[in-house]
């Protein structure tokens, strides 16, 4: 890479990237592999730039064939004990994400949670976690030994992403789809 401003921050966000994916337990990464293989429905939820990262996930989701909704769509149903409720929050302290949960947890639906913090307020809640160990501004001073150059959750986001991307490809490994048949259910309306 050069070494121009453009190219010393691109090196330093794949290493710290790498760096934190590498750390995330690869037990849990399994045990989400086999909620989201198990349960008939799905639903997701984040809010801000970790909620695009859980759009991300449903669009995958959906395109391996899985039922899977965005909370908060006019089209998405009540949840019910027999669904799984993904969550992506990096401090553990969404207030709109802690309601969810309760409202989920009431209903006796599962919850997986994507956090920094596994003492955080929705990591309690959550009946599973992925902790990624990004710092975030939101959580307690020294919960991670990473430090990162990038503004506020961003590597949190980033690593989320990858994780939820290789849990995908697990997935398709698991269930025998391919790309080719991911593509079949692809967008054609835009």
């Amino acid at each position: 890479m050069s070494k121009d401003p453009i190219g010393m921050a691109l090196e330093q966000i794949l290493a710290e990237v790498a760096a934190c994916v590498r750390q995330v337990s690869i037990e849990d990464l399994a045990r989400a592999v086999d909620l989201m293989d198990f349960f008939p429905r799905i639903f997701v939820a984040g809010a801000g730039r970790s909620g695009l990262c859980m759009r991300a996930l449903a669009m995958r989701l959906m395109h391996l064939e899985k039922t899977v909704y965005v909370v908060g769509e006019t089209t998405t149903p009540s949840i019910v004990a027999k669904d799984l409720l993904i969550l992506g929050s990096g401090s553990g302290r969404t207030t709109s994400l802690l309601a969810i949960a309760g409202q989920a947890r009431r209903q006796g639906a599962k919850i997986l949670l994507f956090t920094t913090d596994v003492s955080a307020p929705l990591a309690e809640l959550a009946d599973y976690r992925v902790v990624i160990p990004a710092p975030s501004l939101k959580t307690a001073a020294g919960i991670s030994a990473l430090v990162s150059v990038q503004p506020l959750g961003t590597l949190f986001e980033q690593s989320m992403l990858i994780l939820c991307d290789s849990l995908i490809l697990g997935l398709m490994q698991r269930t025998g789809v391919n790309a080719g048949q991911m593509f079949e259910r692809h967008a054609n309306l835009e």
